[in-house]
């Protein structure tokens, strides 16, 4: 296969791919600019086979979004909304409650719960929420609130971070999900989400559930104003990170959708599958310690997330069920997928099906 890259600028960073090397940041912004996607994609799958050899994993899982009212109400986002708007809704712990019993019969393995920042909900509702649902679901793993909304319950309550995290796996939260990290850039940051924490902050957040023992996702969203060079500075930022706690799970990119978004006016386009599949390739390039590269179905689709098998990527994501926040934001993808299908997906690539849990467990493997 190697001989098909012959002349091509980047065979020193194919021979460093291959000799297991780590990789620098002009060697990742050379990637993150070049447009030989098949040599992209045949380097990202020489290290997703030696990570997790032909597997391909997925999750039956539920997502709920409890509340969209939101304070920060970030240009880059179309779910957040003002508490008088029409379209503002604050799901009672007893909705809550009855979406995770609803759950109870479909063998899912994993609920993951994130929302805006609502300034009518005290750290109390999310600990009972927390204590609600592990009730209804006493063997699921609880993959909960982004570290946005860790930071706003720790400023409301005057808590540190390290309190927050205490209090709320205290009440039954196992893990954080990667969202509110955007692009880490200040200067991005301050063109999409003025409003929201800092990048430096983000990391502070994650940096402490792993310090407490908890394992977490990392993401980053791309395809509206970010350079090259900020998304390698921000994969960079995550591998530093885990170099230094190991806390982290995968990593998984969001393509961005301007729809409804206060970026819509720019005319920014929806990612392109060719950017898609590069940017999940030089992440699974870049991230040499993060054990999986994600391709989040409801963001690039069904069809390109099974594509990117082939492009360093070794986990589709899950059964999902009612996600609301990028659908907001103009997402034409489904929302759910199921089991069969999933199975069907990563069979027809060539990889072998693996349910697994939240940290990569496998629960049943083949079909």
């Amino acid at each position: 296969m190697k001989e098909f890259f012959v002349g091509s600028e980047l065979l020193d960073i194919l021979e460093k791919v291959e000799a297991g090397e780590r990789l620098s940041r002009e060697d990742g912004i050379r990637l993150m600019k070049s447009n030989e996607l098949l040599l992209l994609g045949y380097m990202a799958d020489i290290v997703r086979k030696r990570k997790n050899g032909d597997y391909a994993y997925f999750i039956v899982n539920r997502h709920i979004n409890h509340t969209n009212v939101c304070e920060n109400l970030c240009k880059l986002c179309a779910f957040g909304k003002k508490p008088d708007d029409p379209e503002a809704y604050t799901m009672s712990l007893d909705e809550i409650e009855a979406r995770a019993l609803e759950c109870r019969d479909l063998n899912i393995s994993e609920i993951h719960i994130v929302g805006g920042l609502n300034p009518e909900l005290p750290l109390s509702y999310f600990e009972e929420m927390l204590r609600r649902v592990r009730r209804a679901l006493p063997g699921v793993v609880i993959q909960a609130f982004t570290a946005v909304e860790i930071d706003y319950l720790a400023r409301r309550e005057n808590l540190s971070i390290r309190e927050v995290l205490e209090r709320l796996m205290a009440a039954g939260l196992d893990s954080l999900p990667g969202g509110g990290a955007e692009i880490f850039s200040p200067r991005v940051r301050e063109k999409i989400c003025e409003r929201k924490i800092s990048g430096e902050r983000w990391l502070e957040v994650h940096r402490t559930a792993h310090q407490l023992g908890m394992r977490t996702n990392a993401t980053m969203l791309y395809g509206h104003i970010e350079t090259p060079e900020e998304r390698v500075d921000h994969l960079l930022k995550l591998r530093e990170l885990q170099d230094e706690t190991g806390g982290f799970l995968a990593f998984i990119p969001l393509a961005f959708h301007p729809k409804n978004t206060g970026l819509e006016s720019l005319n920014l386009s929806r990612t392109t599958g060719f950017d898609d599949l590069r940017v999940l390739a030089v992440a699974r390039l870049l991230l040499d310690n993060f054990d999986h590269i994600k391709a989040f179905w409801i963001m690039i689709g069904p069809k390109l997330a099974q594509v990117s098998l082939a492009f360093g990527v070794d986990d589709i994501d899950g059964t999902v069920v009612e996600e609301r926040i990028t659908h907001a934001a103009g997402a034409d993808t489904g929302q759910c997928l199921t089991r069969a299908q999933l199975v069907n997906m990563i069979k027809a690539a060539g990889r072998i099906p693996a349910e697994r849990d939240t940290l990569y467990n496998i629960i049943r493997e083949g079909s």
